[in-house]
């Protein structure tokens, strides 16, 4: 498009372009540093950061033109909203594409569903998928707008951090395919205070459908089941249900406590081993299954997908063996009281005979029920067998410290990241297998990439 075409779409002014017809040929950006050649820079304003400071340095690098709320001395389309601006043209761009829209949201889990499933289609056909996790009204029309005239697939994580979001998100890229994957108690504080709170808001993905859609569910979440009555679409069920047209049998935890279990869809049969650790990615690989399926490819190709996957994005139970004998797994990208069960499960799984050295910090956003859940952990990792315990903070976190306190389990608090790192460093054996989690807000990833670099 031309900058004159994106003024028009977006209804916008114009500020010291000398060409309007320049075209812009490359995806926008939001930092600076990541501008392509006959890219867009979009300014947009965070809590330390000013993209409007950068705009100049935007254009020196290639940029054509900058989207900005204020003239900025080079080249730029004004609008009142950057990030409402994105949508639109994401919008507008998207309408103009012949490609299927996947979209897909849960509690937990989405963002290596996504990452599988994009590695199942991208063997078909081009596919964009959803970088890491980002979700939100910025980062989906960021990726929408990476999509060309080539692209077959766009598979879309979307995230819902209140009701309303995914409406939002959905209009912006309708989909053709929506997947829901659990509802959990992520985001609970912020939805109302409850499970169905949150059913209420993940189901919006499903009501986005038109008749002719697909609404993919989680036949062993009663929560994400009862979505069927919500959609106009055609509903797949999928899980280890018997009632699940796409379901798991025989599940086992091979080495390494990577599962392997039989895929079951209408076309076939076909044996999974999986490469990412934990019993709790079958679900994950079912949902992408589902939709793999949905999409007509058959199962030997879905099969061949799912075998080869690998884990894309950092943070989400990201190993690195030390050369002595160290197992560092960084899995602090964020936490909720279902995806900290799910990755202690794998972890103690992995860590086997030898030594396992858990250093975690608070789940955020829980509401009313912080503590309880905080209390569930520290229990967990009482009956888990986790023999160290490094609890990091002096909030509700200082919880899973006492429930597991006078049980078998050493524990240790410390009040902040950097005494995490100099506690773990001196209790870290040879051969220890260490587990670093707690919600992003805390920061433990800095502690799980300092103790993988040592």
């Amino acid at each position: 498009m031309t900058v004159a075409e994106i003024a028009r779409v977006l209804e916008a002014g114009l500020d010291g372009v000398t060409d309007p017809e320049a075209l812009v040929t490359g995806p926008p950006a939001v930092d600076s540093r990541e501008v392509v050649t006959g890219g867009l820079f979009a300014a947009t304003a965070g809590a330390n950061v000013d993209g409007h400071d950068y705009a100049a340095k935007a254009v020196a690098s290639g940029a054509v033109a900058v989207l900005a709320t204020r003239p900025v001395g080079v080249p730029a389309i004004v609008v009142e909203d950057v990030q409402r601006a994105l949508g639109v043209l994401a919008a507008h761009v998207l309408a103009r594409l012949d490609c299927t829209v996947v979209a897909l949201t849960g509690s937990v889990g989405k963002t290596t569903t996504k990452d599988m499933l994009a590695q199942v289609l991208e063997q078909r056909a081009p596919t964009i998928s959803t970088d890491r996790s980002f979700n939100n009204e910025l980062g989906l029309p960021l990726t929408v707008l990476r999509a060309d005239g080539d692209t077959r697939y766009l598979v879309l994580e979307m995230g819902a951090g209140t009701k309303g979001d995914l409406t939002y998100l959905t209009g912006i890229a309708p989909p053709q395919v929506s997947l829901v994957l659990n509802v959990g108690t992520a985001h609970v504080s912020r939805m109302g205070g409850g499970k169905a709170d949150v059913a209420a808001a993940k189901g919006e993905l499903v009501e986005a459908l038109t008749p002719d859609g697909y609404a993919l569910l989680n036949a062993d979440d009663p929560y994400v089941l009862a979505m069927a009555e919500r959609t106009r679409g055609h509903v797949v069920l999928y899980g280890r249900s018997p009632e699940a047209s796409v379901r798991a049998e025989d599940v086992s935890l091979g080495d390494g406590a990577r599962p392997s279990f039989d895929l079951v869809t209408p076309t076939g049969r076909a044996r999974i081993a999986l490469d990412l650790i934990g019993e709790h990615q079958v679900a994950n690989a079912l949902g992408a299954a589902a939709a793999a399926t949905a999409l007509g490819l058959p199962i030997e190709e879905v099969a061949a997908g799912l075998n080869a996957a690998r884990r894309r994005s950092s943070g989400r139970f990201e190993i690195t063996e030390r050369a002595d004998g160290v197992t560092v797994i960084n899995d602090a990208y964020n936490a909720n009281p279902e995806s900290m069960r799910a990755g202690l499960t794998a972890f103690r799984a992995l860590a086997g005979d030898r030594r396992a050295v858990a250093v975690l910090g608070g789940m955020g956003q829980q509401g009313d029920a912080s503590l309880a859940k905080h209390e569930q952990i520290g229990r967990l990792v009482a009956d888990l067998g986790i023999q160290v315990l490094i609890v990091v903070g002096d909030g509700d976190q200082r919880a899973i410290a006492r429930e597991a306190s006078g049980t078998e389990v050493a524990v240790h608090t410390v009040e902040d990241v950097t005494e995490a790192v100099k506690v773990a460093t001196e209790l870290i054996a040879p051969g220890d297998v260490v587990f670093v989690k707690a919600s992003s807000e805390y920061g433990l990833g800095v502690c799980a990439r300092e103790l993988a670099a040592l």
